[in-house]
């Protein structure tokens, strides 16, 4: 078999540089045209559905599901689908965009006669200014390309890519207009990795069963039984309702490896004072921080009245998915 890794080299990195080339053309786009587009949108009362055919509907389909995620309501339309029923998704308010390389496929040539006898606005995101698409919308968005990535100049490949990306500075453009912040970004996503780092906080980790905690005078013995008992691998030291300290299960390792004997040892032998404590409202993301930074693998959690709750265990919210 001959070596051919020169052959797939160069054809990816002329992919790469076509892309790319694409993508730098697209700045002459943002115009006054793509500034009244973003304006329309962010004022206005009702959603953006986006729809295309083939690659292009492939394409209006991740450009909703970011508008989505972003704070813009969108839905997608197959151009296709369309035709035979789904314009019933087209309310009074809603602003078309409509996805096409070359503006002039046959689904296209169907579906804008019908938006518009709805009285819809519609924005073409196209490579040809001059197609029926362009001719037949508002607005027009041009994504110029040079030559499809495909040695063939077929396969959607340099258009599609401006396609995102263009859709993608969209997006971006409302979200700013929108205010749309750290807090709105966790409450779209509440599941997965994303949304644990932004909306779970320590509470979310407290077990009110597993609430270990010894006073200054505790014997050693029931200390350990304490920490063994509870599963955290710590306890909290407290005296007359106040957190003096914390014993982990490595301070007990220490306390063996020093003493032979160690009955007559109390917890205030063996404890670490002023312990780090954070509040049931620190996110979790912050909490592995300080843990990590540290170098510890427990913090002690107060409630919003600096009530002791309980232990947070770092490999809890490492199983749960929380990462810095």
């Amino acid at each position: 078999m001959s070596d051919n890794s020169s052959i797939i080299k160069k054809t990816a990195q002329k992919t790469l540089e076509l892309e790319s080339k694409a993508i730098k053309l697209l700045n002459d786009s943002i115009d006054s045209t793509f500034i009244s587009v973003v304006n329309l949108i962010n004022n206005s009362k009702g959603r953006v559905v986006i729809t295309g055919i083939g690659k292009s509907g492939l394409i209006a389909m991740k450009i909703a599901a970011t508008l989505n995620s972003t704070g813009t309501s969108a839905i997608f339309m197959h151009a296709a689908d369309a035709i035979h029923g789904d314009l019933g998704v087209i309310k009074k308010n809603d602003i078309i965009i409509c996805l096409s390389k070359s503006g002039d496929s046959k689904e296209i040539k169907e579906l804008i006669p019908s938006i518009k006898i709805k009285k819809n606005t519609i924005v073409a995101i196209t490579s040809e200014k001059n197609s029926f698409l362009s001719s037949e919308s508002n607005f027009t968005i041009i994504t110029p390309i040079e030559r499809e990535a495909c040695p063939n100049n077929l396969a959607p490949t340099t258009s599609t890519t401006a396609q995102l990306a263009i859709g993608d500075a969209l997006a971006m453009s409302l979200l700013v207009l929108k205010d749309f912040n750290t807090e709105d970004f966790a409450m779209v996503h509440p599941g997965g990795i994303l949304g644990k780092r932004l909306t779970k906080k320590t509470s979310d980790f407290i077990s009110p069963n597993q609430k270990p905690y010894v006073k200054k005078s505790t014997k050693i013995t029931e200390v350990i039984i304490e920490i063994t008992q509870k599963r955290l691998g710590a306890t909290a030291v407290i005296e007359n309702d106040q957190i003096v300290g914390i014993i982990t299960d490595g301070d007990i390792r220490r306390m063996l490896e020093k003493n032979e004997k160690f009955n007559h040892l109390l917890a205030e032998n063996v404890m670490t004072f002023n312990p780090i404590i954070v509040s049931s409202e620190t996110l979790a993301v912050e909490a592995l921080r300080i843990m990590e930074e540290k170098k510890i693998g427990q913090l002690i959690i107060i409630n919003l009245n600096k009530e002791y709750i309980g232990i947070i265990h770092i490999l809890d919210l490492i199983k749960e998915g929380i990462s810095i």
